[in-house]
């Protein structure tokens, strides 16, 4: 088993986080949670990969002939991505608006939203 691939996202993640910490900007916050997002893609990726692995279409070979791949972790990737995407939309939009409604995306400045 590779160990690179958890790394990577290891990396990835703790990149998305670090921004995510000192980000003085909605809009970098918001790029910087999709960073730690594409760090599950990176991870689920890894986890479904088999060497010389086959679509597990068992049309033209014998099964059990050769390792196939998981097409379920391959589902959950795409189902990721979707979902990451929205999210993404979702706080974009809430950044415009909070843009619009106090004049700012700086984080410190939007004192209203203090409890």
């Amino acid at each position: 088993m590779h160990v690179l691939p958890y790394l990577v996202a290891a990396y990835v993640f703790l990149a998305g986080c670090y921004g995510l910490a000192t980000s003085r900007n909605l809009i970098h916050a918001v790029g910087c949670l999709a960073v730690c997002q594409s760090a599950t893609y990176i991870l689920l990726l890894a986890v479904g990969y088999r060497d010389h692995g086959t679509a597990p279409v068992f049309s033209d070979i014998a099964p059990g002939s050769r390792p196939v791949v998981d097409p379920v972790v391959q589902a959950l990737t795409l189902t990721d991505v979707v979902v990451g995407a929205t999210v993404t939309a979702l706080l974009l939009a809430l950044t415009v608006q909070i843009s619009k409604r106090h004049g700012t995306v700086d984080p410190d400045e939007l004192r209203e939203l203090r409890g």
